[in-house]
């Protein structure tokens, strides 16, 4: 049981757990799935497809954070990859053509990892601090995607960039399956190959690590190049679900929920070692939570402050002095009932005399 508690997934777990038996008690129909022309539909089946852009964006940010950096610029750069989709399928003369929405997405991705590109540029070579690195293209980003779309919301009508967000591949949904592989990919590289390593080493300790010959510069760049691409696409899906570019709403405080739910998922902000699945379900957690506020009719204005009660509740929970006083409960009951063994031995001893 100790070891249980130990673990650094129990915790976010029993959090996405409880969140799931608060809602099935309150709506019984939370859990019921149904299936309508060969698709899956359900409170579930929601979760599992909206929570993919922030599933996307928090994964690149673990592996950011786990080389003591932070990307404040991933929201700026889902607005300007989702200006540059629908500005090319805007231009184009046929906006339902697959090559086209194809050769958009392709682009607009490209244009993310380029800005990836940039952001490790200012912090593993130029030295810059990461939050103000990431600052700038947070602040220009937005006004970058602005001038892509004229400063207007560019908005289309294309069934193939539609399907993007909305579609279902086989009974679930396409977003879930691109979220799925993004999470597959990221975790083989970084868990069966020494890339995961070396870049706990590097954000354990970036001096030692050099010194030991880890290239440090290029684990650092490529961690920043990762946040922006995956970032580009859940800019894309974002873009796809509302059918429209707007530069202004697109991303909006996503980094700050992706970094929330890297530190939900039991990664240290301070670098490291971290956690792929307690990312994942660090992004469930907050998806759901989202979901359970939209169903208690909780006013939009109001529904900051709900959320941030949970989220403290839960972070007080998860936090190391709350978790030691839990094992010294626990080791402390394990203690009396060892002591309380003698003594029944020997009651049962006189008894049999």
């Amino acid at each position: 049981m100790t070891g249980i508690l130990r673990h650094r997934l129990f915790w976010p777990a029993a959090a996405l757990l409880a969140l799931v038996v608060v809602n099935s008690v309150a709506r019984p129909q939370f859990l019921r799935i149904t299936m309508r022309d060969g698709e899956l539909f359900g409170a579930v089946v929601d979760i599992l497809r909206n929570s993919a852009p922030l599933m996307l964006v928090a994964l690149g940010m673990t592996i950011v954070i786990a080389t003591r950096g932070i990307d404040l610029s991933v929201g700026a750069i889902m607005a300007v990859s989702g200006a540059v989709a629908l500005t090319i399928i805007d231009g184009s003369g046929d906006p339902e053509n697959l090559g086209t929405v194809l050769v958009a997405v392709l682009v607009a991705v490209l244009v993310a990892l380029v800005l990836g590109v940039w952001n490790g540029f200012l912090v593993a070579v130029l030295g810059i601090q990461p939050i103000i690195a990431t600052l700038v293209l947070m602040l220009a980003g937005r006004g970058v995607a602005l001038l892509i779309t004229g400063g207007f919301i560019t908005t289309v009508n294309s069934a193939p960039f539609a399907y993007i967000a909305s579609g279902y591949l086989t009974v679930l949904p396409f977003a879930f399956f691109i979220s799925v592989a993004a999470i597959a990919v990221v975790a083989l590289v970084e868990r069966r190959t020494a890339l995961g390593v070396l870049t706990e080493a590097v954000g354990v300790n970036p001096e030692a690590s050099r010194l030991a010959g880890v290239r440090q510069r290029g684990i650092v760049w490529g961690a920043y190049i990762v946040s922006g691409t995956l970032a580009g696409v859940a800019g894309v899906i974002y873009a796809s679900n509302i059918k429209a570019a707007d530069a202004n709403a697109a991303g909006l405080f996503i980094e700050l929920y992706a970094i929330l739910a890297v530190v939900l998922g039991g990664t240290s902000l301070n670098g490291g070692k971290f956690s792929i699945a307690g990312t994942v379900i660090g992004v469930l957690i907050i998806q759901t939570l989202d979901s359970t506020i939209l169903f208690l009719g909780v006013p939009s204005a109001e529904s900051p402050v709900f959320f941030a009660v949970v989220v403290v509740a839960v972070v007080v929970i998860q936090s190391p002095r709350v978790r030691s006083a839990l094992r010294s409960l626990t080791a402390s009951r394990h203690s009396r009932r060892r002591a309380d063994v003698p003594d029944q031995q020997r009651e049962k001893a006189e008894v049999a005399r």
